[in-house]
């Protein structure tokens, strides 16, 4: 009998083993949370103007005269918050400014400024981009002619 006992124990150590691992078998891992899907920004309004008063643009439109000295991108954005989105300004196809403005919120208003030289006429544009730089809205106007 005293032979008996440790293949017994034996036994009984080895089915708990295989038992431990029956268990890991049948039990699935848990599915990862799906990531949250990004956000997708959207410009709910944008605008060229003369100035910003109260957080509101003022005298806007598509075209200005030479002497307009500085004219501001207005946008009002939601779904970027806590990102940066870019005004990217160009005088016919040249880059001529590249502002990257904080987003705090949604919906969220912010502006750039641009000077203007007297001489610098003819067509301009403004790109609104993403930080990634796609593109989500353009404005078309002109100075001068």
């Amino acid at each position: 009998m005293k032979t008996l006992a440790p293949i017994v124990a034996l036994s009984l150590l080895a089915a708990g083993g295989l038992a431990a691992q029956d268990t890991s078998k049948a039990a699935a891992p848990a599915a990862a949370p799906a990531a949250a899907a990004p956000t997708a920004i959207e410009v709910s309004d944008a605008v060229v103007a003369k100035s910003v008063v109260d957080r509101q643009p003022q005298d806007t439109g598509s075209a200005f005269t030479p002497d307009v000295g500085q004219l501001v991108c207005w946008t009002k954005v939601s779904g970027a918050s806590g990102s940066s989105i870019h005004h990217v300004w160009f005088h016919g196809d040249t880059q001529v400014g590249d502002v990257e403005l904080q987003v705090g919120g949604s919906p969220w208003r912010t502006w750039s400024k641009k000077s203007v030289p007297a001489d610098w006429t003819g067509a301009w544009h403004v790109e609104v981009r993403d930080a990634s730089g796609a593109v989500l809205k353009r404005l078309d106007f002109t100075v001068g002619q």
